[in-house]
Protein backbone atom coordinates (compact mmCIF):
# COMPACT_ATOMS: atom_id res chain seq x y z
CA UNK A 1 0.00 0.00 0.00
CA UNK A 2 1.39 3.71 -1.02
CA UNK A 3 2.11 6.30 1.05
CA UNK A 4 2.19 9.60 -0.37
CA UNK A 5 4.06 13.32 1.33
CA UNK A 6 3.87 16.77 -0.13
CA UNK A 7 6.04 19.66 0.83
CA UNK A 8 3.64 23.07 -0.24
CA UNK A 9 5.01 26.32 -1.52
CA UNK A 10 9.09 25.30 -1.11
CA UNK A 11 10.59 29.00 -2.43
CA UNK A 12 12.98 27.72 -5.26
CA UNK A 13 12.63 27.10 -8.38
CA UNK A 14 11.07 24.35 -10.04
CA UNK A 15 13.65 23.86 -12.15
CA UNK A 16 16.08 23.57 -9.85
CA UNK A 17 13.86 20.92 -7.51
CA UNK A 18 13.42 18.90 -10.80
CA UNK A 19 17.38 17.89 -11.03
CA UNK A 20 16.90 16.68 -7.69
CA UNK A 21 13.46 14.63 -8.23
CA UNK A 22 14.89 12.98 -11.03
CA UNK A 23 17.96 11.87 -9.39
CA UNK A 24 15.83 9.88 -6.67
CA UNK A 25 12.66 8.99 -9.06
CA UNK A 26 12.65 4.79 -8.90
CA UNK A 27 15.26 4.28 -6.27
CA UNK A 28 15.17 2.35 -2.90
CA UNK A 29 14.61 4.59 -0.09
CA UNK A 30 17.46 4.18 1.89
CA UNK A 31 19.83 4.91 -1.52
CA UNK A 32 18.01 7.72 -2.05
CA UNK A 33 18.58 9.26 1.03
CA UNK A 34 22.04 8.55 1.14
CA UNK A 35 21.78 10.67 -2.13
CA UNK A 36 20.33 13.65 -0.68
CA UNK A 37 22.58 13.78 2.31
CA UNK A 38 25.44 14.17 0.30
CA UNK A 39 24.42 16.54 -2.16
CA UNK A 40 25.73 20.12 -1.89
CA UNK A 41 22.25 21.31 -3.79
CA UNK A 42 20.31 23.69 -1.33
CA UNK A 43 16.40 21.72 -1.61
CA UNK A 44 18.43 18.43 -1.03
CA UNK A 45 17.65 19.33 2.96
CA UNK A 46 14.02 19.45 1.93
CA UNK A 47 13.78 16.65 -0.23
CA UNK A 48 15.18 14.88 2.33
CA UNK A 49 12.84 15.70 5.15
CA UNK A 50 9.80 14.75 2.44
CA UNK A 51 11.46 11.30 2.23
CA UNK A 52 11.44 10.77 5.38
CA UNK A 53 8.08 12.21 5.70
CA UNK A 54 6.75 9.56 2.92
CA UNK A 55 8.13 6.53 4.87
CA UNK A 56 6.97 7.47 8.23
CA UNK A 57 3.47 7.88 6.52
CA UNK A 58 3.94 4.37 5.13
CA UNK A 59 4.75 3.07 8.39
CA UNK A 60 1.56 4.03 10.07
CA UNK A 61 -0.51 3.01 7.05
CA UNK A 62 1.27 -0.82 7.11
CA UNK A 63 1.62 -1.68 10.59
CA UNK A 64 4.40 -4.44 10.69
CA UNK A 65 5.78 -4.14 7.14
CA UNK A 66 9.16 -4.26 5.62
CA UNK A 67 10.44 -1.17 5.02
CA UNK A 68 13.58 -2.59 3.74
CA UNK A 69 11.83 -2.73 -0.04
CA UNK A 70 10.20 0.70 0.28
CA UNK A 71 11.26 2.47 -3.33
CA UNK A 72 10.12 6.00 -4.67
CA UNK A 73 7.49 5.18 -6.76
CA UNK A 74 6.86 8.56 -8.19
CA UNK A 75 8.23 11.87 -7.31
CA UNK A 76 6.52 15.03 -8.99
CA UNK A 77 7.74 18.95 -9.18
CA UNK A 78 4.86 21.39 -10.19
CA UNK A 79 5.01 25.19 -10.12
CA UNK A 80 3.33 26.94 -7.26
CA UNK A 81 2.88 30.66 -7.00
CA UNK A 82 4.94 32.92 -8.08
CA UNK A 83 6.04 36.39 -6.07
CA UNK A 84 6.40 39.41 -8.60
CA UNK A 85 8.75 41.50 -7.39
CA UNK A 86 10.19 44.73 -9.20
CA UNK A 87 14.01 45.76 -9.45
CA UNK A 88 15.33 49.02 -10.38
CA UNK A 89 16.64 49.37 -14.04
CA UNK A 90 18.52 52.04 -15.89
CA UNK A 91 16.64 55.82 -16.82
CA UNK A 92 14.14 55.14 -14.27
CA UNK A 93 12.63 51.69 -15.28
CA UNK A 94 11.81 48.75 -13.56
CA UNK A 95 12.74 44.96 -14.32
CA UNK A 96 10.58 42.24 -13.02
CA UNK A 97 11.95 39.81 -10.69
CA UNK A 98 9.91 36.92 -10.41
CA UNK A 99 10.74 34.34 -7.29
CA UNK A 100 9.29 31.24 -7.85
CA UNK A 101 8.22 28.36 -5.35
CA UNK A 102 7.08 24.32 -6.03
CA UNK A 103 5.22 22.00 -4.55
CA UNK A 104 6.64 18.43 -4.77
CA UNK A 105 4.85 15.34 -4.05
CA UNK A 106 6.66 11.97 -3.55
CA UNK A 107 4.58 8.53 -3.36
CA UNK A 108 5.88 5.29 -1.93
CA UNK A 109 5.64 1.63 -2.06
CA UNK A 110 6.99 -1.70 -0.83
CA UNK A 111 8.13 -3.71 -4.16
CA UNK A 112 5.84 -6.81 -4.55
Amino acid sequence: MEAVAKLRNYPTSPRKMRLLADLIRGMQVEKALAVLEHNPKHPAVPMRKLVLSAISNWKQKNEGGDEGQLFVKTIFVDGARTLKRMRPAPQGRGYRVRKRSNHVTVIVDAKP
